[in-house]
């Protein structure tokens, strides 16, 4: 049930995409993809700024399309910020970018696939192309959790294509968030036999127990940031520490750490100062340690002299959908220049 009835709703398209590029994974995913289009009440999309959701880990765009128990879903948030004025007209594309590892960090992967090249190429293209939104200069990237670390990322590796960017809670500080899971993911595979053999029991269910999803979370990781070039190795994962102590292989953690936004963001300078706007907060509870990370990237930020809003706010890492309140309208006036 929506909370205001006297607000005219947006309407959603689905578009069903057949990429070019998805197919090559390692993972068995499908090319095929849902994208959920949301063109605001009264308009057809053309020449409207364009923003892309991507989501956290677990999910994929077209679930933030969904009805929402005791709150709004995305479209019925923007169906309000733009009928009360808060915020300018857009689209906003939900792309559904889930793997059989349970998610995405949205960067190219020989296992995962080239999820970076399609969200910046053909995905664009569709989108565009059918609703004569967006273009250069009027494209923005949002998400939180790993969708705050796609925007994020994106923002630094991809400013041609993108404009403005919000990263809500976005993994960061990789030796805070990820290191602190590797027992976990040590235990996981002491007791089923093999990374394999976790990820096999995992998908025959029908439920998952405990802590399984942090520990496949953390395999979906390895097969992002470092993933084994040898095709044997079952969805190219191998953890950056040893499987008997939990020490760091310095070079497999090296090439890890060549993905975390606080530690390459000096080689970005130039392609953040670019950006319209760059939107980037954390609940001051993170209970994934997140905070640490964004407090670090904003301390280099205002070193840098890059241009950002930074805020915290009194919650932690879950159901923070209510951010979005104060990001899009920044994101969307920013394109718009109003």
């Amino acid at each position: 049930m929506r909370a205001r009835l006297d607000i005219p709703a947006g309407t959603l398209h689905r578009i069903s995409h057949r990429s070019e590029i998805l197919g090559s994974n390692r993972l068995g995913d499908t090319a095929t993809r849902e994208i959920v289009v949301y063109v605001p009440n009264g308009h057809d999309g053309t020449g409207l700024p364009l923003l892309v959701d991507i989501v956290g880990f677990t999910a994929g765009g077209p679930a933030h399309v969904n009805w929402k128990n005791f709150g709004e879903n995305v479209p019925e948030r923007l169906d309000r910020l733009i009928h009360d004025g808060e915020m300018p007209p857009v689209v906003v594309a939900f792309p559904d970018c889930f793997t059989r590892l349970g998610g995405n960090q949205y960067i190219d992967s020989d296992v995962m696939g080239p999820w970076g090249t399609w969200l910046t190429t053909e995905m664009l293209e569709d989108v565009e192309g059918r609703f004569g939104c967006g273009g250069q200069g009027m494209r923005g990237i949002f998400g939180k959790s790993s969708g705050g670390y796609g925007s994020i990322i994106h923002a630094m590796k991809h400013s041609d294509v993108w404009s403005a960017a919000a990263c809500h809670s976005g993994d960061m500080a990789f030796e805070l968030c990820y290191l602190p899971e590797m027992p976990s993911a040590l235990r996981a595979i002491a007791k089923s036999g093999s990374i394999e053999a976790f990820v096999r029991d995992f998908e025959k269910g029908p439920k998952y127990p405990g802590n399984s999803l942090h520990d496949l979370m953390t395999f979906a990781m390895a097969a992002t940031y470092d993933p084994d070039p040898d095709p044997d190795v079952f969805c190219g994962i191998r953890l950056p520490v040893d499987l008997n102590t939990c020490e760091i292989i310095e070079d497999r953690w090296n090439a890890w750490l060549q993905w975390d936004p606080v530690h390459i963001v000096d080689q970005h300078v130039d392609a953040l100062k670019s950006l319209k706007g760059l939107w980037i907060e954390c609940g001051d509870v993170d209970q994934y340690n997140l905070v640490y990370g964004a407090r670090r990237l904003k301390g280099k930020l205002d070193a840098l002299g890059v241009d950002h809003v930074y805020q915290e706010f009194n919650d932690n890492h879950s159901s923070i959908d209510y951010r979005l309140d104060e990001s899009l309208p920044f994101l969307v006036k920013r394109l718009t220049g109003e």
